[in-house]
């Protein structure tokens, strides 16, 4: 390349360039090395688009996959997409609906036939917008988890479960979507709290001796009660339990779920599961439609009634109201209730509504019967792992989260009544009545060998595919050589939110059909928000376009800055502010390797034989950075690495060495031209996984780079060059100059004015000045330096613990004129100060005030101080 680099980084241009070129060599496929590191990609679902939880998941995944390719290991990133049942289910309605049909219309066939088809179209676009990341995954293996060898990967796990007994069919309560007419499991319900009422209704007493009043959030499902229910431990309903109560309103005949009748008078019975501090304590038991209720009616032997079906439409149980929606029903029967003196009071509340995670519909406790994996049988062996340390969870408030889902896990609701997905591989005979598994469509019944042999109509929940992730993008049932060579893997990058969605049921089924393991250890990143800690959603404007920021601020840009401020484990609260902050440093090492090469004039003659003070101490400090650096990414501390290679360039190797080297390099000695080069090389190494596209640019036109590319040269080791001593005496420095700088600020001293140093008791500080007067003057402008017993009058004090400098001012400045100035604008800054603190100690304004006001506050006062004490500071020195 040429020795000089223009003016301004193109990065579209570049990052079209090296990703073109990094394919073509085929650098992102495993290459033999010395061992081997494995990550599986969280497969995104092909309804995706690109957003910021994705930059961020994916970029730490190309940080560690970058590292590990770099340090010479076999290094294998498995991509792929999720077929994404119910979320792509709905893509495709809402094309049908656009012609004015629904999917029943057109029919099962003719559904999964257009869904492949918007699956052809679309499904790629995440795929293209990962790689437009620089994403150095294994592309030419990408895996979608309904291609064929997936598929029969899915459903021989089935099979082997079905077989093994861990399989089931029943009917449970589970929770039902309305509008995608499928069960979900628990953890695909998303709750929310969202403003309500509590209702108060009157349960007449069947003797006629009063009543008993029931508090609930659900008026529409009392037609549904067989019991009303009270604390035992409540002294004020122990006259009560085992007295009936009348049901208001209801005169016809209901019927259970097999069928029987069901009287309106219900027992009132005692149970534990009751709080006595909700709404009067006494509670309506409705086991067919609520999940605590129905636990009641399995300790008790209550009926079962239901009175809503799969459309949330009451039923026939519901008498007069049968056929009304949920909502049309709550607002009749409580007019009812009220208008027959049944309702007693109204108070407002706020519900956890539950919603389906992807239509939002609110869900409905359902009555179903439905496939479901006995999971307590699969837990032990995945929780065991993480007790005894073999899987280790980053950061360890994850272990916590996974315990308590964990000990408590009840079993997985695994079918779904949609279309699209991996079919159950459940047969039924109509002739004899066999029920079996086969991952293979059957010729006839295996018992009696009939023809009339029928499929389960349902398919399989989206995570039952996914949760064997680890083995079956690798060719299991099959013994293939990848399988052999890459599970288990070593790390897993996911988000918090799906610890037990995903990964403690990868660990179950990689326990389970493989025997051990899918991973060492799992990398929890917190959940990306907006600044004010909000979740990112279109409809509040807060969700920016990944790739319009990429063409803003470069992709090198925006990984840089969604890393430099993502803590450990925490949520993340992103602006374009961050995105501003990697864009400003790559132009920053722009400019810093641009000056290099520019003065380097395409040659390197190697480290010089004898080096300079500032020589030894920035590569002590490269050398401090490399294992700095690599530590904080054997421990997945990623913003503290980032911060680490920020601060280098920033301030050792731009504000510090390369002002340092001027004065010789513009005299004709180069030989801190070369060890800017060689810091430079390295350094460009030891970015490349944060910022891949910059560095490769930089790299190729280094003359001292050896290889064909930045991405598969060796990852920089220490080689010796720590120099304590060094950097010790050079910090010394550092503090002359910066000292005599802030007095040059504070006093207005121009920088054409030379000053002085005058040392006392310091002697060692002294000889060090002494030896390095002509850097002293290049960088602060000192012309000379003395050693005096006393504090020279009229002279700014340098703030040091190390030892005692003075810079003689008098004749430079108005020595009187400048304290009155420091003694005025220290006044005014403390009655300011004192207004905030009274402030901030009001309880008034604490109480009332707006918690961003408070905060805004609570920071100008900590600006403020600060200033204040830098002001009294100057002002003492003088």
């Amino acid at each position: 390349m040429s020795e000089t680099l223009p003016t301004r980084y193109d990065f579209a241009s570049a990052e079209a360039r090296w990703y073109e070129f990094w394919e073509k060599k085929g650098y992102f496929k495993p290459r033999p090395g010395k061992g081997k590191f494995v990550v599986m990609m969280p497969p995104p679902n092909i309804t995706g688009i690109l957003h910021m939880g994705h930059v961020l998941n994916n970029t730490i995944q190309d940080v560690l996959v970058r590292w590990h390719r770099m340090r010479g290991e076999e290094t294998l990133w498995q991509p792929g997409i999720d077929h994404a049942g119910i979320a792509t289910m709905n893509k495709v309605e809402q094309e049908i609906a656009r012609e004015g049909k629904t999917r029943f219309d057109v029919g099962r066939d003719e559904f999964v036939k257009r869904t492949w088809a918007w699956k052809e179209r679309y499904g790629n676009t995440i795929i293209e917008q990962l790689r437009r990341l620089g994403s150095s995954a294994d592309w030419e293996n990408l895996v979608f988890t309904m291609d064929p060898a997936y598929s029969r990967a899915v459903l021989t796990a089935f099979v082997e479960l079905f077989n093994a007994g861990l399989i089931y069919r029943g009917k449970r309560l589970i929770n039902w979507c309305p509008r995608c007419k499928t069960a979900l499991s628990d953890d695909e319900v998303e709750h929310e709290d969202t403003p309500s009422h509590l209702w108060y209704i009157r349960y007449p007493l069947a003797d006629g001796e009063g009543h008993i009043v029931v508090a609930t959030t659900r008026p529409e499902t009392y037609l549904g009660d067989t019991a009303v229910a009270v604390n035992p431990d409540d002294k004020r309903f122990a006259g009560l339990v085992g007295k009936r109560v009348r049901l208001p309103l209801v005169n016809w005949e209901r019927k259970d779920t097999e069928g029987k009748p069901v009287p309106p008078e219900i027992p009132v019975i005692a149970n534990r599961a009751v709080d006595p501090g909700f709404g009067t304590g006494a509670v309506k038991v409705t086991p067919a439609h609520d999940p605590v209720d129905n636990e009641i009616a399995r300790e008790t032997g209550i009926p079962l009634v239901q009175v809503m079906d799969e459309d949330a439409r009451m039923t026939e149980n519901a008498g007069p109201f049968a056929g009304l929606t949920r909502e049309e029903a709550r607002e009749r029967i409580v007019a009812e209730l009220e208008k027959a003196g049944f309702l007693e009071k109204t108070e407002d509340y706020t519900v956890p509504l539950g919603t389906c995670y992807r239509c939002r519909t609110p869900i409905e406790p359902l009555l179903s019967e439905q496939w479901f994996v006995r999971m307590k049988e699969l837990a032990g062996p995945a929780t065991e792992a993480v007790r005894s340390g073999k899987v280790r969870i980053i950061p360890s408030y994850g272990e916590k989260i996974f315990f308590n889902w964990m000990d408590n896990i009840r079993d997985w609701c695994v079918s779904r009544q949609i279309w699209w997905g991996h079919r159950v591989p459940v047969y039924y005979c109509d002739e004899c009545g066999e029920v079996f598994a086969s991952v293979d469509a059957p010729e006839g019944c295996r018992r009696c060998g009939s023809a009339k042999v029928r499929q389960d109509e349902d398919v399989l929940d989206t995570w039952a595919s996914s949760w064997l992730w680890p083995f079956a993008t690798l060719g299991w049932p099959e013994n293939t050589e990848r399988l052999r060579k890459y599970y288990p893997g070593d790390v897993l990058v996911t988000g918090w939110d799906i610890l037990y969605l995903w990964v403690a049921r990868m660990m179950m089924a990689g326990a389970r059909f493989m025997g051990e393991m899918p991973f060492h250890t799992v990398y929890l990143h917190g959940i990306v928000r907006d600044e004010r800690g909000r979740k990112m959603e279109k409809s509040l404007g807060n969700s920016p376009d990944p790739l319009d920021l990429f063409r803003q601020y470069s992709v090198d840009g925006v990984r840089m800055g969604i890393l430099f401020i993502t803590p450990e484990g925490r949520d993340v609260l992103f602006s374009v502010k961050s995105a501003e902050i990697g864009r400003n440093f790559a132009n920053k090492l722009w400019n810093a390797g641009r000056l290099v090469l520019l003065n380097a004039g395409g040659r390197f003659a190697g480290l010089p034989g004898s080096m300079r003070l500032e020589d030894r101490w920035i590569l002590s400090r490269l050398e401090r950075a490399i294992s700095e650096t690599t530590r904080l990414l054997g421990d997945y501390e990623f913003n503290s690495a980032v911060r680490t290679l920020y601060e280098f360039l920033w301030a050792d190797f731009c504000d510090w060495y390369l002002e340092a080297i001027k004065p010789r390099t513009q005299s004709g000695d180069r030989s801190g031209v070369d060890v800017a080069l060689f810091v430079l090389e390295a350094y460009l190494r030891l970015l490349h996984p944060f910022m891949p596209f910059i560095t490769e640019e930089l790299w190729q036109a280094l003359p001292n780079k050896s290889g064909e590319s930045i991405m598969i040269s060796p990852w920089p080791e220490p080689t010796g060059m720590s120099d304590p001593d060094a950097e010790s005496r050079f910090s010394l420095l550092q503090e002359m100059v910066s000292g005599v700088r802030e007095i040059r600020g504070t006093f207005g001293v121009p920088r054409s004015a030379k000053l002085s140093l005058v040392f006392r008791d310091s002697r060692d500080a002294l000889a060090l000045a002494r030896e390095n007067l002509a850097l002293l003057g290049f960088l602060a402008g000192i012309e000379g330096v003395s050693e005096s017993d006393e504090a020279p009058a009229g002279s700014a004090l340098i703030p040091s613990k190390v030892f005692e400098a003075y810079v003689p001012l008098s004749g430079v400045i108005d020595t009187g004129k400048e304290k009155a100035r420091l003694e005025k604008e220290i006044a005014e800054l403390s009655a300011q100060v004192e207004r905030i603190r009274a402030r901030l100690s009001d309880p008034n304004f604490l109480d009332k005030a707006p918690q961003e006001v408070i905060r805004e506050q609570k920071a100008r006062f900590a600006d403020m101080a600060t200033k204040l004490e830098r002001l009294r500071g100057q002002l003492e020195r003088l």
